[in-house]
């Protein structure tokens, strides 16, 4: 059962990826079977704290994504639970054929972390800066695709996935997440998490986009429209009958993603609401553009990502 933080906006003390190789190292303690695979980032992700401790169970492959993700179905294969990690950009579109085969096809055990979501990337620019990843990824039978939204799911999520049976594929920023929930909290994967509730208009996020659309809501309400917000962390299965929930129950629904419009957060509710749901949709993401250098600021404005453009886009559904 999650339990929502309740106190002022802030952002948790520990960044992403250190919740990341904190976990890992734990869980590998734990068991034996669990393996970490890097493609020559591991300092970017802190798993060079692992190495140090356990070096026999973090294996670099080097600048060579594809072959990681082969050599992660094979040690699924041979009795292993292999934690894969790259960039979002590598984790998807440069190894896809990889994980196809060697992941879903075969529902190997294996878990891809994907970092620097969407436009955290900043600096490493457009070459590194996905904004069609999890599209990609939802497209896989047979793969279970999520979007952590602060430290404390990140924990539990990798807890409960450790030693699961199927593929996964979670897409996260590195640096430290704006705390939605308290610690302790505990997740069910496949299923979204109300946030706030209300009766006007449906805000569904992810990531980094639900302290947006929390921060929106807020204005929102101070013009009296009654806001619910949705985290909407897994992506595939999504979860149909809260969509179908919310469509009835507000009849005005705004998508809000660091990720394409096209086939991401935004797509998929889309779907849901066109075959069972009675409500419009509107649509906040990154419209047909690639990414570029600059300040996360600058680019959350330069996408329209803010929770400015959340709202003016919920307030065109009552003007």
């Amino acid at each position: 059962m999650y339990k929502l933080y309740n106190g002022k906006i802030k952002k948790d003390d520990m960044e992403m990826r250190k919740v990341y190789s904190t976990k890992l190292l734990e869980l590998m303690k734990k068991d034996n079977r669990i393996i970490s695979l890097e493609a020559d980032l591991m300092s970017a992700m802190t798993v060079d704290n692992i190495q140090k401790v356990e070096p026999e169970k973090v294996i670099n492959c080097g600048i060579m994504e594809a072959n990681m993700i082969g050599v992660a179905g094979g040690m699924s294969i041979a009795g292993k639970y292999p934690f894969a990690h790259t960039f979002t950009a590598f984790a998807s579109r440069r190894c896809f054929d990889q994980l196809f085969m060697s992941c879903a096809y075969q529902n190997n055990n294996v878990k891809v972390i994907a970092s620097d979501a969407g436009v955290t990337a900043v600096h490493n620019g457009g070459t590194h800066m996905s904004f069609e990843d999890m599209g990609i990824m939802r497209g896989l039978s047979n793969t279970i695709v999520m979007e952590v939204t602060d430290g404390v799911m990140f924990e539990n999520i990798l807890e409960q996935i450790a030693l699961k049976d199927g593929f996964y594929w979670i897409r996260t920023i590195r640096k430290n997440a704006y705390t939605i929930y308290e610690k302790g909290s505990e997740f069910k994967i496949g299923k979204g998490n109300i946030i706030k509730d209300g009766k006007d208009v449906t805000l569904i996020a992810n990531g980094i986009m639900v302290i947006e659309a929390l921060k929106a809501a807020e204005k929102l309400e101070k013009n009296g429209i009654s806001t619910a917000v949705i985290d909407m962390f897994t992506l595939n299965p999504i979860d149909s009958e809260l969509i179908k929930k919310y469509a009835d129950k507000t009849g005005k629904i705004v998508t809000c993603e660091n990720h394409s419009i096209h086939n991401g957060l935004g797509s998929a509710v889309c779907e849901v609401v066109a075959e069972n749901g009675n409500a419009k949709v509107k649509r906040i993401g990154i419209q047909q553009r690639y990414g570029q250098v600059g300040t996360l600021e600058f680019l959350m404005e330069e996408y329209e990502l803010t929770s400015d453009h959340i709202y003016k886009k919920a307030k065109e559904f009552f003007e």
